[in-house]
C-alpha cells in the first residue's frame, strides 16, 4: 500500500519539476497546463507537511518516518531525473520551436535548476526530520548525508545505509511501544512492594538529569511505584549505605509498605548490601537486584591508585569534591568511594557483609566486545579492565565481578556495539540496536511480580 503511494508521490513531483519540458514535447491548452501545475503543486506542499501516515506511533517516530519517506522520494527522483536526461540526450528532445529565441541548453539548465530546488527542499526537510529524531543514526552518517547526498554512485550506498538504519529503528520502536502498551494495560510492573532505584558512584539522583534515563517513566507507566536511593555521589560504602538506609526507612514510612525491592547499579549494589546486612534493613527488603555491580572489585582501579602519582590523585580528588559540593553533596569523598571499589577492599567487604537470609539476591551484567563500543572514558577504561582484570567487561567492571546471588545472565547486543556500563541505566538516552533497555527493566520487574514480590 505504502509502496503504491510512494510511486504516485515520485511521479507527481517528477512531472511538476519537468512540466515545462513536457509542455514543449506535448503542447496542451493553457487552462489544462495551469490546472496541472496547481494540482501537482498542492500534492508537493502536502508531501512536505505530511509525508507519511503512521498510526500508533509516537510523535518522534511520526516525524522520523516522515523524514524517511521524504529521503526515499528524493532518492528515486534523482535516479529518475538522471535517466530522463539520458533519454533526452539520446533522442534530441525536446525540439525547440523556431519562434522561441532561447537556445535548447538554456531550457535544460533552467529545468535542472527547478528540479534541484524542488527536490533539494524535499531532501532538506527529510534530512532535518531524521537528524533531529533518529536515535540510531550516528553523527558521522548524518554529516555524510548532508555533505555528499549529491555525489553520483556514492550517494546510492549512502542513502541505502541511512534509510536502512532509520527503517529498522522505526519498526523496532513501534514494536516496543506496542509491547509496552500491553505491559501497561496488564500493569505488569505493579509489584507487591515498591521499587527503589539506587545509583552508582559519581552521579546523583537529580530531577533534571535523571541517572536512570527513560527507565523510571516506563516502569511507572506499567504500574510500578518507583523511588530513588538519593545517597551522595561519592562516599565510602559504609557512609553511602548509612544514607541509603535512612532513605529506605523514609520510603517505608511514606508508602506503608512492609518491604521494598531494590534495583541497584554499579557501586549502588555494594551500598545496598551494606544497608541490608549491616544496618538492619534485611527484614524490610524483599529483593536486591544488582546491575553491573563490582562485587569482587576492580583490579584496574587498585593498580591505578598505586601507579599514579599521589599528587595527581589528590588533585583529581580535590577538583571532584569541590565540584560536587557545589552540585549539592554535603561531604563528597572521591578517594574514599574509589578505594572501596578495589579488589582488596571488596574481598574484605564480602567477608564482612554476608547475604541476609530471606532476601532474594540476583544480579545482571553486560559486556562490550571492544573499546569502540562506548565513548570516552569507557573506551579507555575498557582496555585497562581487559589488561588487569583479564576479562570481558562493560568498560568498568569485569564480568565475573558482577555475578552475585542468582545470576540472570550477561546482556550484550549484536555486532560491535555491545552494552556498556552506562547503557545499562540509559545514561545517554541512546537506543542501542538489539538491546531495549526499557523493555529489559520492565521484564526484570515483571519477574519480581511473578515471584510475589
Amino acid at each position: 500500500m505504502e509502496g503504491g503511494k510512494r510511486v504516485l508521490r515520485v511521479l507527481a513531483v517528477f512531472v511538476l519539476a519537468n512540466i515545462e519540458l513536457f509542455r514543449l514535447m506535448c503542447p496542451v491548452p493553457g487552462a489544462v497546463y495551469w490546472l496541472a501545475v496547481v494540482c501537482l503543486g498542492t500534492c508537493y506542499v502536502a508531501l512536505h507537511i505530511r509525508p507519511r501516515r503512521a498510526k500508533g506511533a509516537s510523535q518522534r517516530l511520526r516525524i522520523m518516518i516522515g523524514g524517511y519517506e521524504l529521503l526515499v522520494v528524493s532518492f528515486w527522483l534523482m535516479l529518475a531525473q538522471v535517466v530522463f536526461y539520458i533519454v533526452l540526450a539520446c533522442t534530441g528532445a525536446p525540439a525547440i520551436p523556431v519562434s522561441y529565441s532561447a537556445p535548447r541548453w538554456l531550457y535544460l539548465a533552467v529545468n535542472l535548476a527547478v528540479f534541484l530546488l524542488l527536490v533539494g527542499a524535499l531532501f532538506f526537510n527529510g534530512f532535518v526530520r531524521v537528524a533531529l529524531t533518529s536515535q540510531h543514526l550516528r553523527l558521522l552518517w548524518r554529516a555524510l548525508l548532508l555533505l555528499a547526498w549529491w555525489v553520483p554512485v556514492f550517494h546510492i550506498w549512502l542513502f541505502w545505509h541511512v534509510l536502512r538504519t532509520v527503517r529498522r529503528e522505526y519498526y523496532s520502536e513501534t514494536a516496543r511501544l506496542a509491547l509496552e502498551a500491553a505491559h501497561t494495560e496488564n500493569e505488569d510492573c505493579k509489584t507487591k512492594y515498591p521499587i527503589v532505584l539506587v545509583h552508582g558512584i559519581f552521579f546523583r539522583d537529580w530531577q533534571l538529569l535523571g541517572y536512570w534515563g527513560r527507565i523510571p517513566a516506563a516502569l511507572i507507566r506499567c504500574g510500578a511505584k518507583v523511588y530513588y536511593g538519593g545517597q551522595q555521589s561519592a562516599l565510602p560504602v559504609a557512609q553511602s549505605g548509612q544514607e541509603l538506609a535512612q532513605r529506605l526507612q523514609d520510603v517505608l514510612r511514606e508508602t506503608g509498605a512492609e518491604k521494598l525491592n531494590i534495583i541497584a547499579h554499579s557501586k549502588g549494589g555494594l551500598d545496598s548490601r551494606w544497608a541490608i546486612s549491616r544496618l538492619g534493613l534485611a527484614p524490610h527488603v524483599a529483593s536486591l537486584t544488582t546491575i553491573n555491580t563490582p562485587h569482587r572489585g576492580c583490579v584496574f582501579a587498585q593498580v591505578l591508585l598505586h601507579a599514579l602519582p599521589q599528587r595527581m590523585v589528590a588533585w583529581v580528588e580535590a577538583k571532584y569534591n569541590r565540584l560536587f559540593h557545589i552540585l549539592g553533596d554535603a561531604s563528597p569523598d572521591f578517594l574514599g568511594g574509589v578505594k572501596d571499589l578495589t579488589a582488596d577492599a571488596c574481598l574484605a567487604f564480602n567477608q564482612a557483609v554476608p547475604d541476609a537470609p530471606g532476601v532474594l539476591y540476583q544480579s545482571v551484567m553486560s559486556t562490550m566486545p571492544s573499546p569502540f563500543s562506548a565513548p570516552f572514558p569507557l573506551n579507555a577504561t575498557w582496555l585497562l579492565v581487559r589488561r588487569y582484570d583479564k576479562e570481558e567487561n562493560d568498560g568498568l567492571v569485569a564480568r565475573s565481578s558482577a555475578e552475585w546471588g542468582h545470576f540472570l545472565g550477561n546482556v550484550t547486543a549484536p555486532g560491535r556495539r555491545g552494552v556498556s556500563h552506562g547503557d545499562m541505566v540509559d545514561l545517554l538516552r541512546e537506543d542501542v540496536p538489539g538491546f531495549d533497555v526499557r523493555g529489559f527493566y520492565i521484564d526484570l520487574v515483571k519477574g519480581l511480580k511473578a515471584r510475589g514480590l
